[in-house]
């Protein structure tokens, strides 16, 4: 199963093992990573926001016009900004690194 790690706004890493084909927010919820995804995944929100480290990037499929338009309203948003919603791991990414900002999470986590 492919491991992503999410690096909460204190620098706290929480590793997490998934099935591939799992959602970066459906990781977050498994690893109890408190993100807000608040539409549930349907990618009518950007309270799911995460920004992929640069390394990562490139190695996702690119972003829809659709998911553009919703990063426009992410807080916090970056160049390397998606919805945790869209993006879904699998073999090849093994490994991947996310920070989450503090704008995506429901608590203080840290």
């Amino acid at each position: 199963m492919p491991e992503v790690v999410f690096v909460l706004p204190s620098g706290r890493a929480v590793r997490v093992a998934v099935p591939a084909g799992t959602s970066l927010l459906e990781a977050a919820r498994i690893a109890r990573v408190d993100i807000e995804g608040a539409c549930g995944g349907s990618m009518a929100c950007a309270t799911c926001h995460v920004r992929v480290e640069e390394a990562w990037f490139d190695r996702l499929e690119p972003a829809s016009a659709e998911e553009e338009d919703m990063l426009d309203l992410a807080a916090d948003w970056g160049p390397t900004s998606r919805l945790g919603c869209q993006v879904r791991v699998g073999p090849e990414l093994d490994g991947l690194t996310v920070r989450v900002p503090a704008s995506s999470l429901l608590s203080d986590e840290g």
